[in-house]
């Protein structure tokens, strides 16, 4: 079973639906709707301030979502994926959004609507993404903006497949 844990008297929300791995790893003040995913070995620490994730969040595995102390909530809006091993920390993510595999978003960064931060890439402090855009590199910078085939091949179709997967593993009509 996950660790779920209370800390400093605020314990983690989740909404219907929700998949965690075995060993993911939620803490403190961390909410988020509904058939959101945690994946092996994602860690979302809520511990210096909080996380707020919307519906059909996927975290996948190795993932970590932070905070700074007292200054930089993470918000993450719904249908967003996070990639393996990529790190979001005091940033907001808004919606249909994909974070690619190995990313690295800082603090104070706001990555717009209908976006993808390539696999790898790393965004400084405060980046702005603008809704629509391709960011690639170290540090991150404007690719191209995101084609329709992209919004739907890639942001929706791995959003809607980590819930097929998280349903292999917890059957909505079984709950």
């Amino acid at each position: 079973m996950a660790l779920v844990k209370t800390l400093n008297g605020h314990t983690p929300i989740f909404g219907k639906h929700c998949f965690f791995a075995e060993n993911a790893t939620v803490i403190g003040q961390v909410s988020m709707g509904d058939f959101c995913s945690v994946w092996y070995g994602a860690v979302l620490r809520g511990d210096v301030h909080f996380i707020r994730m919307g519906n059909r969040v996927n975290i996948q595995d190795g993932a970590v979502i932070h905070c700074t102390y007292q200054k930089s909530p993470t918000q993450i809006g719904n249908n967003v994926s996070i990639g393996h091993n990529a790190i979001a920390h005091g940033c907001t993510i808004e919606d249909n959004v994909l974070i690619g595999m190995g990313s690295i978003v800082m603090d104070d960064c706001v990555i717009g609507t209908g976006s993808i931060i390539a696999a790898g890439a790393v965004l400084t402090k405060g980046t702005i993404v603008p809704p629509g855009s391709i960011y690639a590199g170290t540090p991150a910078k404007f690719l191209k903006k995101v084609p329709p085939e992209l919004a739907s091949g890639e942001i929706e179709r791995i959003a809607n497949n980590y819930i097929t997967y998280a349903q292999w593993y917890k059957p909505w009509d079984k709950i």
